[in-house]
């Protein structure tokens, strides 16, 4: 059993790899302060993904705001044990999430989210906007425009907002080890769940004007699908077992909404959506949906507490 990650409310050590390693990354200016003020965790399956953890790192280098350390975890299998076994040894009084395929589109990002939370103590985690890149190929910018959550509307002033995400996230450390960090017996539902526990906690969550960042879907329709499939499944295990932790995610800015959804209600709400994506010929949508549906019948059906 990992001895760390004391401050877990929820936590797994069930098949942690036995070749994960955790790697930290000193910038200039922490070296010479001793520790810094932001500790950036990158879970990584295998410290490449297609070029795109290499791209992240180089963007890391290109921060106006150099008082950080970054946290590498590669090999883990669950992002939400990365990024507690990253906290555990983080120093900074701020943790900051990158996803290993996360691009920083603002080369100011961190200065901003810093500059946010020291400006208002209420804000608990804050994010960006996740935007499409003017070079993205078609396909690319069809499913970012037709698939909720995965384009973020744009503001012009800090806004509570429940699309503050994973991929770029800057959180107080001290409150995240309060709330008892993330919740490593769950596969999906990380972001909603975490939301929910920092405003339970009585903080803010918001997006910040000014931070771009892209966060692709797959390249391809075929391994889009897959995709879906796939979070179909891992959501018909949280359904099935935690049921208690299946929140509602909006796709639009604000800290107000209906959190929970009888799962009768959830079941009837998605031919709807798929009817309403034919009539508006969203096809890539009707897609991901279909294949989501799919595997959340194959997994509702067939899968065991310890299969995920």
């Amino acid at each position: 059993m990992d001895k760390g990650r004391k401050f877990v409310l929820y936590r797994n050590d069930d098949g942690i790899p036995l070749d994960r390693t955790v790697e930290v990354i000193e910038t200039e200016s922490s070296r010479v302060k001793g520790y810094p003020e932001i500790s950036v965790i990158i879970p990584t399956a295998n410290g490449y993904r297609d070029g795109l953890f290499p791209a992240l790192l180089k963007q890391l280098s290109e921060q106006t705001f150099r008082d950080f350390e970054t946290i590498i975890v590669k090999g883990e299998s669950r992002q939400g044990r990365a990024i507690n076994t990253g906290a555990d040894i983080a120093r900074g009084q701020y943790l900051l999430t990158l996803d290993d395929d996360t691009s920083l589109a603002s080369k100011d990002a961190f200065k901003r989210l810093a500059g946010a939370m020291e400006t208002d103590v209420s804000i608990g985690m804050a994010g960006g906007i996740n935007v499409i890149p003017d070079d993205a190929p078609f396909f690319i910018r069809r499913a970012m425009r037709e698939i909720p959550r995965r384009a973020t509307p744009h503001v012009e002033e800090l806004r509570d907002s429940d699309l503050a995400e994973h991929p770029l996230l800057i959180m107080r450390k001290e409150i995240f080890e309060r709330v008892g960090g993330e919740n490593e017996l769950i596969p999906r539902g990380l972001d909603p769940y975490l939301r929910q526990q920092f405003r339970k906690a009585g903080y803010r969550v918001v997006v910040v004007p000014g931070v771009f960042y892209s966060h692709l879907p797959p390249a391809t329709l075929f391994k889009l699908m897959n995709q879906f499939y796939r979070n179909g499944k891992q959501a018909a295990f949280c359904s099935k077992f935690y049921p208690q932790w299946v929140i509602e995610t909006p796709g639009k800015h604000g800290g107000d909404f209906r959190e929970r959804a009888s799962f009768t209600f959830r079941l009837l709400r998605y031919p709807m959506r798929m009817l309403k994506a034919t009539i508006q010929l969203k096809w890539v949508l009707l897609l991901t949906q279909i294949c989501y549906a799919v595997g959340f019948l194959w997994g509702y059906l067939s899968l065991k507490e310890k299969d995920l």
